[in-house]
């Protein structure tokens, strides 16, 4: 008996992933400013909108800060490397 495949294949990201936050707070500014009210006729309007949103946050860029103390980073890695291993 042949075994089902599925077509759809999640990856599974640390959801304390840095890089995967800073997508995470791109999606959320876009929603909360522009699309969650905004009205596209076209996919166009839409495409217009996310790169205004875009342009608007490049002209005032704002660096990231890290506010964890490193020390409470490594510690809690090490404890995690302690679990897993």
């Amino acid at each position: 008996m042949a075994r089902a495949v599925s077509a759809l294949c999640l990856p599974l990201h640390p959801t304390s992933a840095s890089w995967l936050n800073a997508v995470e707070g791109l999606f959320a500014l876009l929603s909360k400013r522009r699309l969650k009210r905004g009205v596209f006729r076209s996919v166009n309007e839409l495409k217009d909108a996310i790169h205004d949103i875009i342009a608007g946050t490049n002209a005032n860029p704002k660096p990231f800060i890290w506010t964890k103390d490193p020390n409470k980073i490594i510690a809690a890695v090490k404890r995690g490397h302690q679990v897993l291993d």
